[in-house]
């Protein structure tokens, strides 16, 4: 079985990191940590060497825990939801597990939701957290 997390190292994304964890051991799976950023112009090497140290929280977690795990900082050009739902199509996975974070309805029509986009599209049963 593979479970895939999207991490962004938000205290939501902790808090799916935990559950996913939880259901690698359960299942006897392999856990997929995602982090993706669109790239060009507007990612500059802060948000790089952020999204490095997020991946490096997690997979110390899943060592810690004893969880088999890969980790895959994506920069292919698509927002997060686009990019969480092909590399869940491309590598079969079984399970996505994301945390949401709390916005109030204006929030989302403004920046969108890609909690929302990810639950719609995804080719597998997604978990969610807040």
């Amino acid at each position: 079985m593979k479970i895939m997390i999207g991490y962004d190292g938000s205290n939501a994304a902790k808090d799916a990191l935990e559950l996913a964890v939880k259901h690698a051991k359960a299942f006897h799976a392999e856990l997929f940590i995602i982090r993706s950023l669109v790239g060009g112009a507007g990612e500059g090497p802060e948000k790089i060497e952020k999204a490095n140290r997020d991946i490096a929280y997690a997979e110390s977690f899943c060592k810690e825990q004893g969880v088999p795990f890969e980790s895959h900082l994506l920069v292919r050009g698509l927002k997060p939801a686009e990019d969480l739902v092909r590399f869940a199509e491309e590598n079969k996975i079984d399970e996505m597990v994301i945390g949401v974070k709390r916005r109030s309805k204006v929030g989302k029509m403004v920046f969108g939701s890609n909690a929302r986009e990810v639950i719609l599209h995804a080719p597998c049963p997604v978990v969610t957290i807040k």
